[in-house]
């Protein structure tokens, strides 16, 4: 009983005030019926009285009173009432009105010669009902009950030959309060099952509302997938059935070659978008906020995508601020792979719907944080379809047909922002163009430039083409396998292929390697296993740069770096991916020889 007591205590105060105001405005019509179908009987017996003039004082003061609460009735129903202190003041003062009028009539019955008794008798039923009638308000009991029971108690005791009627009367009127005082309880109890009702009620909306927007999703993932994917596969296994030659098909052009190679990178866009969309709506999204200079991001994100603005006419420019440009201390704060997935969706947004004219990309301080604004002469957007941009899986109709995508480049880009700290804001005109602006935190004590000897000389050498490395992977889906395996051995490498963890770390043991690149997850032995395994090995492997190829996971790539990976590459890879890969691999490479040179 005392822990589901405590299960409704967090009834606010304000809440219980106005559950109770509200119970006692409901009991008011009857508080007014009982006294007017009593007013009858008390003026037949007061009748009988020495003095009628007393009982033209009581018709006055009842018809006050009728007169004063018709008017709280009035005042209820309008916006004034809302104020729950001075509507709890009122209702208060509503019932001291009853309390002083069973005074006055406790005043007239104690004259009333040989009816004193019996109206003294009524005015302590008035006296009862008026502390019934307040016991819904706790403040309104405890100020209405002494003053009605004050009047009748004090003239049954003022004389010797009613005062047993008086004790009578004093035990009525303390049952009653002591009755009232349960009922008050027992109603504050009512109104925190039924605020616990309430919470119950809007917990199970919002829940119904979740598991809605999650059906929805569901069934627009389904939609979006089932279409792009469709499609996509649909073209890409035309092209490669007629580069096998089946049905009599002439060989495919380079134009249906870069077609179907176009259209699986939509594919891979798609999917990525989708799966990042997902892990981020449920929550398990990481990012990680790290110092690094976006102006190098930016530039080569702009060298990437200057060739298709070109080839649709298209001028690219990008501005930089001319105090981050020789900025030597500060950098932004956030998760540089996830600032270049943004930036790639914006740039890529404005190069896809701009038909003519120009996209200007501008980099400045601004605060504590810096900008970065993507600006273009695209057909434009309304507000509403502006709002309905950043909707995912919704697309703009006016603006998207014939346009490949899923509809969750801008939500996911917001969401990415939201969680590293930034946000993202646009504008838009029709028939004018669109801004786009991410703005990221900017930390002036941070510094991001390479400031050692080493890395100076690291950062002069000229780039060259990464020697022939000796790489063992470890991966035990042979598809993922084959893949990564071409990407390498294109890239001129020599690759060794172990089907799990396990015999990876078996053949670390006895050949020497440059490299490993190891799944995530394996049976036998996972990534992390396997990572931690080979860097407690004796010999050179021990300290080979190591990176992992995970499915996008943020606890997988959390536990593979614990492990001892250098670093992490998702699924599915890109020749460029692993290339870069691979060339972060020579340098980390290299700088560690440097190190044992040096020592």
């Amino acid at each position: 009983m005392f822990a589901e007591r405590r299960q409704f205590e967090p009834l606010t105060r304000g809440a219980n005030l106005a559950m109770a105001l509200d119970a006692q405005t409901a009991l008011l019509p009857y508080a007014l019926g009982v006294f007017a179908i009593s007013l009858p009987i008390f003026i037949w017996i007061g009748s009988f009285a020495d003095d009628a003039l007393w009982i033209v004082a009581s018709l006055v003061i009842f018809a006050i009173n009728w007169g004063a609460f018709y008017a709280i009735v009035s005042w209820l129903r309008g916006d004034a009432s809302q104020d729950l202190e001075r509507r709890a003041r009122i209702q208060i003062l509503g019932g001291l009105l009853w309390a002083v009028t069973v005074v006055q009539l406790s005043v007239f019955a104690n004259a009333a010669g040989p009816v004193r008794e019996t109206l003294l008798l009524l005015t302590t039923a008035a006296g009862v009902m008026c502390i019934f009638f307040s016991a819904t308000s706790l403040p309104a009991l405890l100020f209405t009950a002494p003053v009605a029971a004050t009047g009748p108690l004090i003239a049954l005791f003022s004389r010797a030959e009613t005062r047993h009627v008086g004790v009578m009367a004093w035990g009525a009127i303390a049952l009653a309060l002591a009755l009232a005082l349960v009922l008050n309880r027992m109603i504050r109890r009512q109104h925190a099952l039924a605020e616990a009702h309430d919470d119950l009620i809007e917990e199970r909306l919002a829940a119904l509302d979740a598991a809605e927007r999650i059906a929805r999703s569901k069934s627009d993932i389904v939609a979006t997938l089932s279409h792009e994917i469709r499609n996509g596969l649909t073209g890409v296994t035309h092209v490669l059935a007629a580069a096998a030659g089946k049905g009599g098909r002439a060989a495919p052009s380079r134009e249906q070659l870069n077609a179907a190679l176009d259209a699986a990178h939509d594919l891979i866009a798609v999917l990525n978008a989708t799966l990042d969309s997902e892990i981020a709506e449920s929550g398990r999204l990481v990012v990680d906020a790290l110092p690094f200079e976006p102006i190098r991001l930016l530039r080569d994100l702009a060298l990437l995508e200057r060739p298709n603005a070109m080839a649709k006419g298209l001028e690219l420019a990008v501005h930089v601020d001319p105090t981050l440009e020789c900025r030597v201390r500060g950098a932004v704060l956030a998760d540089a792979m996830r600032t270049r997935q943004i930036i790639a969706n914006l740039l890529g947004n404005a190069v896809k719907y701009t038909v003519r004219g120009r996209i200007e990309v501008r980099v400045e301080r601004r605060g504590d944080v810096v900008a970065i604004e993507v600006a273009d002469t695209g057909p434009g957007l309304s507000a509403e379809e502006l709002e309905q941009a950043f909707e995912p899986f919704r697309r703009v109709e006016r603006t998207g047909a014939g346009v490949n995508g899923a509809g969750l480049g801008l939500s996911l880009s917001r969401q990415l922002a939201h969680l590293m700290g930034g946000a993202i804001e646009a504008s838009s005109a029709v028939g004018v163009g669109s801004c786009f602006t991410l703005t990221l935190p900017f930390d002036e004590s941070l510094v991001c430039v390479m400031e050692t000897a080493e890395d100076a000389a690291l950062a002069a050498e000229p780039p060259s083409a990464p020697r022939s490395l000796r790489v063992l992977i470890a991966e035990d889906d042979a598809l993922s396998a084959a893949m990564l395996r071409a990407i390498l051995e294109q890239l001129g490498h020599q690759v060794v292929h172990a089907q799990n963890g396990q015999r990876a770390v078996d053949l670390a043991r006895i050949a020497d390697f440059d490299l490993l690149m190891l799944d995530g997850r394996m049976p036998l032995l996972d990534g992390p296993g396997a990572a931690a395994a080979v860097r407690a090995l004796e010999g050179i492997n021990r300290d080979m740069p190591i990176i992992a190829v995970i499915d996008g996971d943020g606890d997988e790539a959390r536990d593979c770096l614990d492990a001892g990976v250098d670093m992490v590459l998702r699924k599915p890879v890109s020749v460029a991916g692993v290339a870069r890969a691979v060339a972060d691999a020579c340098a980390l490479e290299r700088r560690t020889v440097s190190g044992r040179a040096a020592a």
